[in-house]
């Protein structure tokens, strides 16, 4: 009876480490709000070509957050680097790529042939960047991961208990990125041009106040960070 009940303890920490994975990480990595920029992006490859890159974007990103959330906060202490200088740099990055869509012309379709030997042959070689990361992975969702997976119980079996929810519950948010991606082109079709030209000015903007926010928050964190260490008794 023991091990019955041992047993169904592992089983509701498990569910409720995944649920826990899923309800932090969905809402920030956002497939919806990044799979329009990924279509505007790849605007012009073949769908089966599109299908391709897709997953090798995803599956780049399922790595991304397994990483942060089992060795990021690792690395982090091994280099010395903080989260706030983190957030600081990857919300830079983040702007970077968003204020383009936000300003930039709507792009010309041009010849299909054309757009669609130059862009796969453009955008295979960087799934990973941009495309897996800022654009899907950014730097709030390897933060969110990194203190998912931080101080982990020394107990081996709640240990692998909370590695295989981490694992379970990034792999449900790479598979409902595949999903956006793979299947946001008919979201395309029905928006038509100037649909898809406001929606992708918006989330540009949407993902620009991302940017300025992560940015801030790694400002006031190491601001906050400075002066606590100065405030300390020597």
């Amino acid at each position: 009876m023991s091990e019955f009940n041992s047993l169904l303890d592992a089983l509701r920490q498990f569910t409720q480490g995944v649920l826990l994975v899923v309800a932090a990480l969905l809402p920030i990595v956002n497939p919806l709000a990044s799979a329009a920029i990924y279509l505007q992006l790849t605007a012009g490859i073949d769908p089966s070509e599109r299908d391709r890159l897709a997953r090798l974007v995803v599956f780049d990103a399922f790595l991304l957050l397994l990483g942060a959330a089992l060795f990021g906060a690792y690395v982090l202490e091994f280099f010395g680097i903080s989260i706030p200088a983190v957030q600081l740099a990857g919300g830079i990055v983040v702007c970077t790529i968003a204020w383009p869509f936000l300003v930039g012309p709507d792009k010309s379709e041009g010849p299909k042939e054309v757009r669609v030997a130059k862009a796969f042959a453009e955008w295979r070689p960087r799934a990973f960047y941009p495309l897996a990361m800022p654009i899907t992975v950014g730097p709030g969702s390897l933060s969110v991961a990194l203190t998912l997976g931080a101080n982990r119980s020394s107990d081996v079996r709640t240990a692998a208990i909370t590695v295989l929810a981490l694992t379970l519950g990034i792999l449900i948010v790479a598979i409902a990125v595949y999903l956006c991606y793979r299947y946001g082109d008919r979201m395309q079709r029905k928006l038509g041009p100037t649909g898809v030209s406001v929606l992708t000015r918006l989330l540009a903007f949407i993902l620009l106040c991302i940017g300025v926010q992560i940015a801030w928050n790694g400002v006031h964190g190491l601001i906050v960070g400075t002066f606590a260490v100065g405030a300390l008794p020597r």
